[in-house]
């Protein structure tokens, strides 16, 4: 296994499409969410353990999730387990990573990945990542991962190439666009040279550092002033008093889509954000009428079809006449909702919060 490899892990969202299971306390990353015996996150660093050596794996999340991440990563220590005081997007999040990776090994390449996403075909996933690190390291490049649409979805951003390719199937970026209106989403994949971004980076320490002091220099100089204390007992001080000073900025705005050193790998390896309920009961085991019921021990269905239900183990649940319906309890809250009106329930959970606090959120 190539010591120059590593992986550092995203693991600061609060997942909150996913309420009420998914909490601020308790987010979806550290949830078993499709009933598997392990968490998202588990998996995600179960799945890395076939790249780079286990000390090469890296989590950098908000500092209240540390208990969590001991607790369902116990192999980690206390210096690969890189903590957040504020959330400020994704771009100081991998900055931190990748500088402190970079001080202790230049010759360093790097993957950058989400938490919570579902891969069903892990040795695709992991040929994948192999052939963009040998690529990353090589040409000197900002590699990402767009995954091959078999829908146009609005829930995905999209990734434009051209016909400038590198080791045989690396494409050259073009551009990068947000999520697209549906009428957009269906043009892009007509075009055939549009890909879903799936938010995984590959690159060497050198060109990611190079990209941040072109294209953020502010940020490009908390961290690498940082340089004399990543691995010694003042790193968490000086980093989170740092963090104060960061702009906050996704990697995808803030670098990716200036570099000129940007090249997607097209890929198919059964790779899901699993962002909303919507897509979660795509995956899911479904009854014969379409009913996707986690879990299914005390939940009895009458006249009611294609729902998604997720309830309490020991909670007996009869549910009638609904169909297409989300149907979601836990911690003292029921949300009962239509799928189609999924995308709504970040505004719910910001009026609960407004009515009720932060005691339900």
């Amino acid at each position: 296994m190539n010591k120059n490899y590593y992986a550092i892990i995203m693991a600061g969202g609060i997942g909150s499409r996913f309420w009420p299971i998914s909490r601020t306390s308790h987010p979806k990353q550290f949830i078993d969410i499709l009933g598997t015996g392990k968490t998202l996150i588990q998996n995600t660093y179960d799945r890395f353990l076939k790249i780079c050596p286990k000390e090469n794996i890296y989590v950098v999340t908000n500092e209240i999730y540390t208990d969590l991440i001991k607790t369902q990563l116990p192999d980690m220590t206390d210096a690969q387990i890189l903590t957040e005081p504020v959330m400020r997007n994704t771009a100081p999040c991998v900055a931190y990573g990748c500088y402190k990776i970079e001080s202790m090994n230049p010759d360093a390449v790097i993957v950058v990945a989400p938490s919570d996403h579902l891969i069903l075909n892990e040795a695709g996933f992991v040929s994948s990542i192999e052939d963009s690190l040998k690529t990353a390291e090589e040409h000197k490049c900002l590699v990402t991962l767009g995954i091959m649409p078999s829908r146009p979805d609005t829930g995905y951003g999209y990734i434009q190439f051209n016909e400038e390719v590198i080791d045989g199937k690396f494409h050259k970026v073009k551009t990068f666009t947000e999520k697209p209106t549906l009428d957009i989403a269906k043009t892009f994949i007509q075009s055939g040279d549009f890909l879903w971004n799936a938010g995984i980076f590959i690159w060497s320490a050198k060109a990611i550092v190079d990209a941040f002091d072109k294209h953020l220099p502010d940020m490009h100089e908390i961290f690498a002033d940082a340089r004399s204390v990543y691995n010694s007992d003042n790193e968490r001080t000086h980093v989170h008093a740092a963090y104060q000073r960061c702009t906050n900025i996704s990697i995808d705005y803030g670098i990716m889509e200036k570099a000129d050193n940007v090249y997607v790998l097209p890929s198919e390896f059964g790779w899901s954000d699993l962002g909303t309920w919507a897509s979660v009961y795509q995956l899911a085991d479904k009854d014969y009428v379409g009913n996707a019921v986690i879990p299914a021990e005390k939940v009895i269905m009458y006249d009611s079809s294609n729902c998604m239900v997720n309830m309490p183990d020991e909670k007996l649940v009869i549910i009638k006449g609904l169909h297409d319906y989300i149907v979601v309890e836990s911690n003292n809250t029921l949300l009962i909702c239509p799928k189609d009106d999924e995308q709504n329930v970040k505004q719910v959970v910001a009026d609960v919060k407004q009515k009720f606090g932060t005691k339900y959120i």
